[in-house]
C-alpha cells in the first residue's frame, strides 16, 4: 500500500477538495442507483432533463449538510462512530431533499426511491471512509512498533486508543487474566491469557510489553513483572491515566517499570495522627535537609503543616534545590508555611543552638551524615566527626533550646558494624540513649529516639540508578558479590515511617522499621536486564547483551544486613514499626569515650580511634585494615 502513500501526505485542504469530488459522484451515483432498483428503464427519467435539475440543487444541498455535520473536518485515520451517525443523518436530510424538490416541481418519484437513495449514500460515504480508515490504520501500523499491552480493562482500552493515534507503538493484542475475556475483543485487538504470551511474542516478534494494570496490588504486580522478565521483554508501564487524557502527559513518557513494582512491597497508608503529632502547626527543623532521606522528610513535613520548616543544610546546591521545591509547592496549594533555609555544619554546636533557639524549633529530624561506606572508610576521621559529634552536637543544641522531640536517622549497618559507617551510627545511638536517660527524669526534657533501616530506593549512592546507567551504556553490571543482599525501602515511605516512629517516642527508643524480605542484588540485576529487553551474557550465554561482573566486597562491607542486634523486640502501634531495646551507656562513660575519640582525631592517631570504636558496645568486628587514605599515604 505505499503507493497510497503520496495520498495520505498531502494537504489537508487538498485532501478535503479530493473528499468533496468523490462525494459528488458518491451522490449522483446513488441517485441514479436508486432508480435503477426501483424502476426499469431508467433511461426515460435520465433523459428528463428535470430529473437533472433536480440533482443539480440536491449535490449542493448534501454537501451543505455534510459541511454543517463537520464530515470534512473529521481526520478520517480517527474517525468515530460520531461521524458514521452524521453521515447517517445527512443522507437522511439529503434524501428529503428530494421529496421536497419532486414535490413542487410535480415530479414523479416513487416513495421507495428516497429510502433506498439515502442507504446507497450512507454505504458510499460511510464505507469508503471506514475503508480509508482501515488501509490508513493498517500503514501507520506496519510503521509502528508492535507491542502487547497486559491489562484489558478500560487503562488498557484508553491506552490502545492512544496509542492508534500516536507514531511509536501498535498494539497487537490484549494480555489478561480474566477468563471470561479470553478470545473476546477490544476495538478490535483480541484479548488472551498470560499462557499465550511467549508464543504472541515470538509469532509477531514483539520486544515491548506494556502494563496497564494501575488497580493491581503490589504483589499482583510483581508476580507480572517476574513472569515478564522470564520472556527478556522490555517492559513499560503507563503513566497517571488522568494526566494521558488530560493531555498533561504522552504517550512518548511510558516510563521504565518502577523497582518497587519490581520488588512488590505494599506500603501501608500512614496513620494521620502520628504523622501530625510533632509537625502540625509547630517549628520543625531537619539536618540534612538537602540530601535523600531529608529532602524527602521535608516534603512530608509541610503537607502536615507545621508553622516553620527549618531546613538546616552544609551544601549551598542542595539546600538551595529543595528550598525552591518546597517553595513551589507552598504556592500551589496556597499553603501558610514559613521555610528557612539556612547554610550550617552539625560540626558547629554554637550554630546547632543558636538557630533552634532563635526560631523555638519543637521538633528535630537529624538525617546529616555521611552514609556511604567506602567513602568514610576511606575518610574516618570526618566520619567519626561528622556522625557521632554532628549528633551529639544537634542533640546538645536540641536540650539547650529546649526542644520536644528528636528524632535521628539511622542504618540497619549500625547492626553487628564491621564498617566505620555503622559503628558511627551505632555510636551516635548510644549517645542518644545517654542523653535520653537524663532527659526522662525532667519534667519537660527533650525525648530522644532513633530510627534504624535499611537502604531506600533511588537515594544518593543507591544501586538501583546505577545498574540503570550501566544496562543503558551496554554494561557491565559491576556487582561486588554474587551473594550479597540488601532491605529496600521506598524513600516516601521510609520518610512517613521515620514520622510516625517519631512520634511513637517516648525517650530513648529505637525504632526499626519492617523492611520485608532482603533482596539478592544479583537476582536484581537480572530482572533489570532482562525488563530492558536484554539478555545476560555469561559463559553460557556468550551472545547475550549485559554482563554482570563481580568486583569483590568494597571496604568494610557485608554480605548481609541486619536491623536486630538482639531478639528481644516489641511491637507498636504500627504494624511497620517495632522497638529494640539495646545495651547502653550510662552519660558519664560516653561522654569519657567522646573525649577520648576526640583527642584521637585531633592526633589522626587512627590505631586510637579504631580500638576506641571496637571497645565500645558497638559490636564492631572490622573485616578490613584501617582505610584512611591521608593515614595510608603517610604509612
Amino acid at each position: 500500500m505505499q503507493f497510497l502513500q503520496p495520498i495520505w501526505s498531502m494537504p489537508r485542504p487538498l485532501k478535503r477538495l479530493v473528499s468533496i469530488v468523490v462525494d459528488i459522484l458518491f451522490i449522483v451515483f446513488a441517485f441514479w442507483a436508486a432508480f435503477a432498483t426501483r424502476l426499469d428503464g431508467i433511461e426515460i427519467y435520465m433523459q428528463d432533463v428535470s430529473y437533472w435539475k433536480l440533482l443539480a440543487v440536491l449535490i449542493p444541498c448534501t454537501l451543505l449538510v455534510f459541511t454543517k455535520s463537520g464530515l470534512y473536518r473529521a481526520i478520517l485515520r480517527y474517525l468515530s462512530l460520531h461521524a458514521v451517525l452524521s453521515i447517517c443523518i445527512s443522507a437522511i436530510i439529503s434524501s428529503a431533499f428530494i421529496v421536497f424538490i419532486s414535490y413542487f416541481n410535480y415530479l414523479y418519484m416513487p416513495r421507495s426511491i428516497p429510502v433506498i437513495y439515502a442507504t446507497y449514500l450512507v454505504m458510499l460515504c460511510g464505507g469508503s471512509r471506514l475503508i480509508v480508515r482501515v488501509l490508513v490504520s493498517d500503514l501507520l501500523g506496519k510503521q509502528k512498533k508492535k507491542v502487547l499491552i497486559y491489562g484489558a480493562g478500560s487503562a488498557g482500552l484508553q491506552l490502545a486508543n492512544m496509542l492508534r493515534q500516536g507514531k511509536e507503538f501498535h498494539p497487537i493484542a490484549f494480555i489478561d487474566d480474566d477468563r471470561k475475556k479470553h478470545k473476546t475483543t477490544m476495538q478490535g485487538i483480541t484479548i488472551y491469557r498470560p499462557k499465550y504470551l511467549e508464543r504472541l511474542i515470538k509469532k509477531h516478534c514483539i520486544s515491548t510489553v506494556l502494563l496497564a494494570v494501575p488497580s493491581a496490588s503490589q504483589v499482583q504486580k510483581k508476580v507480572i513483572i517476574e513472569s515478564l522478565a522470564k520472556l527478556h521483554v522490555e517492559v513499560l508501564t503507563i503513566p497517571n491515566l488522568d494526566d494521558l487524557v488530560n493531555g498533561k502527559l504522552s504517550i512518548g513518557q511510558l516510563k521504565e517499570v518502577s523497582i518497587d513494582d519490581l520488588l512488590g512491597r505494599v506500603a501501608v497508608t500512614p496513620q494521620a495522627e502520628l504523622m501530625e503529632a510533632n509537625i502540625k502547626d509547630k517549628v520543625v527543623m531537619v539536618t540534612g535537609a538537602g540530601g535523600s532521606i531529608g529532602s524527602e522528610l521535608c516534603r512530608q513535613i509541610i503537607l502536615n503543616k507545621p508553622t516553620t520548616l527549618v531546613l538546616f543544610e552544609l551544601s549551598e546546591f542542595s539546600l538551595y534545590q529543595i528550598e525552591h521545591e518546597l517553595s513551589q509547592i507552598i504556592a500551589n496549594q496556597q499553603l501558610s508555611i514559613n521555610v528557612v533555609p539556612l547554610l550550617g555544619s552539625v560540626q558547629r554546636l554554637n550554630r546547632l543552638a543558636a538557630t533552634m533557639k532563635a526560631f523555638k524549633v519543637q521538633t528535630v529530624y537529624h538525617a546529616a551524615a555521611y552514609k556511604h561506606v567506602p567513602l568514610v572508610e576511606y575518610n574516618v576521621v570526618e566520619g567519626v566527626r561528622n556522625n557521632i559529634f554532628g549528633t551529639n552536637y544537634a542533640a546538645q543544641a536540641a536540650i539547650e533550646a529546649k526542644v520536644e522531640s528528636f528524632v535521628l536517622i539511622s542504618t540497619d549497618k549500625a547492626v553487628r558494624p564491621t564498617n566505620v559507617m555503622g559503628t558511627t551510627k551505632r555510636v551516635a545511638e548510644l549517645g542518644l540513649q545517654a542523653l535520653a536517660q537524663v532527659e526522662n527524669a525532667k519534667p519537660n526534657g527533650t525525648r530522644f529516639c532513633m530510627v534504624r533501616f535499611g537502604n531506600v530506593l533511588g537515594s544518593s549512592g543507591s544501586v538501583i540508578p546505577l545498574f540503570k546507567k550501566q544496562i543503558a551504556q551496554g554494561g557491565p553490571i559491576t556487582l561486588t558479590h554474587k551473594d550479597i543482599t540488601r532491605y529496600f525501602m521506598t524513600i516516601p515511605e521510609a520518610a512517613q515511617l521515620v514520622i510516625q516512629a517519631g512520634a511513637m517516642g517516648k525517650g530513648g527508643d529505637v525504632f526499626v522499621l519492617d523492611m520485608g524480605e532482603s533482596v539478592k542484588i544479583a537476582d536484581l540485576a537480572r530482572n533489570l536486564i532482562h525488563l530492558s529487553g536484554l539478555e545476560v551474557r555469561s559463559d553460557e550465554n556468550p551472545d547475550g547483551d549485559i554482563e554482570i561482573r563481580c568486583t569483590g566486597l568494597r571496604p568494610g562491607e557485608k554480605l548481609y544486613e541486619e536491623l536486630l542486634i538482639g531478639d528481644n523486640v516489641g511491637k507498636t502501634a504500627h504494624e511497620r514499626i517495632m522497638t529494640a531495646n539495646e545495651e547502653f551507656l550510662p552519660l558519664n562513660e560516653y561522654n569519657q569515650l567522646l573525649d577520648d575519640l576526640d583527642t584521637a582525631c585531633h592526633n589522626f592517631d587512627h590505631a586510637t580511634i579504631r580500638q576506641l570504636l571496637i571497645d565500645a558496645p558497638t559490636g564492631f568486628a572490622p573485616v578490613d585494615g584501617i582505610g584512611d587514605l591521608v593515614w595510608k599515604a603517610e604509612q
